[in-house]
């Protein structure tokens, strides 16, 4: 038997970024290889937003589940600074095949499969009493802690005003997601098949609560284009009545950190598709710099 680690290690060991524990116990298999178990259960947050009525674990949370045991084995082998962190450099692929509902026990596994400089990457899998639900290749590396910003440019054109294609309303009304898995604010304009959708980064947002230093989680800015995407397809009036659900991340790439004061403006492109299947390009921008971006695709389905 490896090291060992409890619920309070677990927190301890992830403390800088751990937005939400995802990991109940963890296990160091040897120097490539880690496991660990989840506990699902109708009392988590999440459940009440993802969705209403019909509880599914986020398709992100398990790869920011894979993340957090990922990082145990990164640790010493990264060796970050006071004034550094571990982040998701990329995304390569990630699938996701059956759904995790309250009452699931899953298995996390990862395994590092190759490494240069202060970069590694990992191949992992998630598995509950059915099989397989969920696996993924990701690439950890260490960038500095974001300092302190210049105050942001306010009140552009992609500020919420009366002229917004959606407002907060009306685009809750396009979505089945609510709080505190509702990762959208309001939508700007559409550009022939692709929209334009902002997302406010707040200090106060419960994702923040836990973490030394606020830095927006790269497994949830992957759900922020998951769902503006859902959003842009949604809108379209022969998908009425329909939910889309995240079936892959095909990449993702972040460029720079996300923190509380950034808007994030979201542009996706997803043209028409014939199939229950879609698939949908994002990227994100800070002030017209682009931060973030990702290849996504779903299935619509009968709500």
């Amino acid at each position: 038997m490896g090291k060992i680690y409890d619920a309070a290690a677990l927190r301890k060991a992830l403390s800088q970024r751990c937005w939400r524990p995802m990991l109940d116990r963890a296990e160091i298999l040897d120097d490539a290889r880690a496991v660990a178990v989840k506990n699902l259960t109708n009392n988590e947050e999440f459940f009440n937003g993802h969705f209403p009525n019909h509880p599914i674990m986020p398709g992100v949370l398990q790869l920011e589940a894979m993340r957090q045991l990922s990082e145990l084995l990164a640790e010493d082998k990264l060796s970050p600074r006071a004034d550094e962190q571990i982040y998701i450099k990329s995304v390569t692929k990630a699938r996701f095949r059956r759904p995790n509902v309250p009452g699931d026990r899953i298995r996390i596994e990862t395994e590092i499969v190759g490494a240069e400089g202060r970069e590694l990457t990992f191949k992992s899998g998630i598995f509950n009493s059915g099989g397989p639900t969920c696996d993924s290749t990701f690439t950890l590396a260490v960038r500095p802690l974001p300092g302190p910003k210049p105050l942001p440019v306010l009140f552009t054109e992609n500020d919420r005003q009366e002229s917004v294609k959606w407002n907060e309303e009306q685009t809750k009304a396009l979505m089945p997601h609510r709080y505190p898995f509702l990762l959208i604010d309001y939508v700007v304009k559409e550009e022939g098949s692709a929209i334009v959708a902002v997302k406010n980064i707040s200090a106060d947002e419960p994702v923040f609560g836990n973490m030394a230093v606020p830095v927006m989680p790269e497994s949830l800015l992957c759900e922020i284009g998951a769902q503006s995407g859902g959003a842009c397809v949604l809108s379209r009036p022969e998908n009425k009545g329909k939910l889309g659900l995240f079936m892959s991340i095909e990449n993702a790439e972040s460029l720079e950190p996300v923190v509380p004061g950034d808007q994030l403006v979201i542009v996706c492109d997803l043209p028409p598709f014939k199939s229950r299947f879609g698939r949908g390009s994002c990227k994100m921008l800070v002030e017209g710099r682009e931060v973030f971006r990702s290849t996504v695709m779903f299935a619509l389905v009968d709500a």
